[in-house]
């Protein structure tokens, strides 16, 4: 997996500067500790737990706390959810630790949502004592599983339960070198608390890293790579398919270069990072969650169709597709039988094993197609205002006055609600948008953001956030990482007090079984009483504006809040707007449900 530097200082933790002097390693889990130190694994983000407290002193008082610095998280979810937030940025695996097999469950959701993101995580867990005469009556028993790595082994790349502190730091090595390679995915490795805390009987031999963990890439071959430019030149109707890309400017530029070169129109997706600029010419449709009418037209009318690691490839294209149809994707490798989301068959001609952009690279020098340089672009001021009056406040509302508010400036959206609209936002650099969950794990959203805001730390973009309410409420508690670490954030709601997508699905079924769509709401609604974000954001030190109901309202908030977060805070901006969806999301969930109600 293509990776770019973090752009982060070190987070402020002068108030956990431990006292003392480090020492030389002297128990099992010092070894650990300075194994991720070897890695160059600058962060672990972690909710305490005594099944890892020898690897918590080791951290603290034999590495000072400095590379990896901990980040104290409120919950599992959070600390998972940071490290692949900042895997989305840097494309590196940051650390994460959690408590035995309970901490593990909590962890689960959004270790899926890294799975399901192909981002790299490493999660290390601990158990045990295994030898039981070690292990304390009651908690350490019901600590310890007789095969932990089994919870999350359907959606980790690889588990381990090394037994001494050489095969540990093995592990490690391998944990790193298998969560990075293409396509990536978070890994875990369980620590025996008795080998953690049992001293050293020698000193270790060093490690030679990069013969450990070579480098694996997967470029296409020659004869592939001047079949498919051969194909591309003769095309007359060409689309690519933009899907799982990196965040390298390089790739930015080179897939610009080649969608010039072959006249070919380009489809983004907003599940994913930028990938492609969204008002470029050749642009066929502002991104979607799922395609609009005019990309499918597109490609039931295209003789060549080149998918660049498509999610959901056969949802995208038609039934019969009437072109050539190649799929550049390593992410067979990963599928497996528990989980479905490889999705379903495509009617694919051809499947190119290798690292879409190193497909790319070669196209360019192919077909003689010279890539420019990337410039970061501030966000342009918003087109006509949408119309809506003095009537109740809806998304487009909330993103136009954003962008208005924002115009001028290098921003990174690190998250956006279901209600979002491409077309409200052009995305110009890779780090414009950086992706959506993975998993559709509700929650995810405001720990993600945390850690993309980690990474982008000294970039000079500034970090904003759009979530749902639903989302907001399960994961508010990540914001107190934010401000304790002096991450800034700007965090905005699109509070609907609905669970709407909910709605949505109930409406549906209503319709098919002749039953009132007005009776949707029931279960759904947030009100009665009415929940305080803005409250719930100051409990977690962060500077909370609203409910915001009016624009003129919405104007001053997002001028004081943007100025919190560029002297460095974290700001929530609780933006009260109406239930309902976009045109282009409403008539996308209109074709869906014919859709289903013809597969009946």
């Amino acid at each position: 997996m293509r990776t770019r530097e973090p752009f982060d200082a070190p987070a402020d933790a002068a108030m956990e500067t431990p006292v003392g002097q480090p020492g030389p390693a002297a128990f099992g889990s010092d070894v650990v500790a300075e194994t991720l130190r070897a890695l160059d694994i600058p962060y672990i983000a972690l909710n305490p737990g005594a099944s890892f407290r020898g690897f918590h002193d080791s951290l603290v008082n034999h590495l000072g706390n400095r590379q990896p610095q901990m980040l104290l998280c409120l919950h599992e979810e959070h600390a998972v959810a940071i490290a692949q937030g900042y895997a989305k940025v840097t494309g590196r695996a940051m650390a994460v630790a959690v408590h035995s097999n309970v901490g593990l469950f909590h962890a689960t959701m959004a270790i899926f949502n890294a799975w399901c993101d192909r981002m790299p995580v490493l999660v290390i867990g601990a158990t045990g004592p295994v030898d039981a005469e070690k292990r304390r009556p009651w908690i350490d028993w019901i600590h310890t599983a007789r095969d932990q790595g089994a919870i999350v082994r359907s959606y980790v790349k690889w588990d381990d339960q090394p037994a001494s502190p050489g095969a540990a730091r093995e592990a490690l090595v391998r944990g790193k070198w298998i969560a990075e390679t293409h396509p990536a995915g978070p890994v875990y490795i369980n620590l025996d608390a008795g080998m953690q805390e049992a001293p050293l009987d020698a000193p270790l031999p060093p490690l030679d890293l990069q013969r450990l963990a070579p480098r694996i890439d997967h470029p296409p071959g020659a004869e592939e790579v001047d079949r498919l430019a051969a194909l591309l030149r003769g095309a007359k109707q060409p689309v690519i398919l933009v899907g799982r890309v990196s965040r390298s400017e390089q790739g930015w530029a080179e897939r610009i270069a080649l969608a010039e070169a072959t006249g070919a129109r380009v489809l983004t997706d907003l599940k994913l990072g930028a990938g492609f600029p969204t008002d470029h010419p050749l642009s066929l449709a502002p991104p979607g969650v799922f395609p609009l009418p005019e990309a499918r037209a597109a490609l039931e009318q295209a003789d060549v169709v080149l998918s660049l690691d498509w999610i959901a490839l056969n949802g995208a294209l038609p039934a019969r597709p009437a072109g050539v149809v190649v799929h550049v994707s390593l992410d067979h490798i990963l599928h497996n039988g528990w989980s479905m989301d490889h999705q379903a068959l495509a009617p694919v001609d051809r499947l190119i094993a290798a690292d879409p952009d190193a497909l790319v690279s070669a196209l360019c020098r192919a077909l003689g197609a010279v890539p420019r340089a990337v410039a970061a672009a501030a966000v342009p001021a918003p087109g006509p205002r949408p119309a809506g009056g003095a009537g109740p406040l809806v998304v487009p509302d909330l993103a136009f006055h954003l962008r208005a508010a924002l115009a001028g400036r290098p921003v990174s959206l690190l998250h956006l609600p279901l209600s979002w609209d491409g077309a409200f936002w052009p995305f110009r650099h890779p780090l414009d948008f950086v992706g959506s969950d993975g998993g559709g794990g509700i929650g995810g959203g405001p720990g993600i953001s945390v850690g993309a805001a980690l990474a982008l730390r000294g970039s000079g973009r500034l970090p904003v956030s759009i979530c749902g309410d639903g989302d907001f409420l399960m994961g508010v508690t990540a914001l107190w990482t934010a401000v304790h670490y002096r991450i800034p954030l700007l965090l905005v709601v699109a509070n609907n007090r609905s669970f709407f997508n909910d709605e949505v699905h109930q409406e549906r079924v209503a319709r098919m079984r002749g039953r009132p769509v007005e009776n949707k709401w029931i279960g759904q609604r947030m009100a009665d009483p009415e929940i305080d974000l803005a409250g719930m954001a100051r409990a977690q030190g962060a500077e909370g504006f609203g409910p915001v109901t009016t624009r003129e309202q919405l104007v001053e908030a997002y001028a004081r809040a943007i100025a919190v977060v560029e002297a460095g805070g974290v700001a929530v901006v609780d933006v009260r707007v109406e239930p309902g969806y976009t045109p282009a999301m409403a008539g996308a969930l209109t074709r869906e449900t014919k859709a289903e109600e013809g597969k009946r």
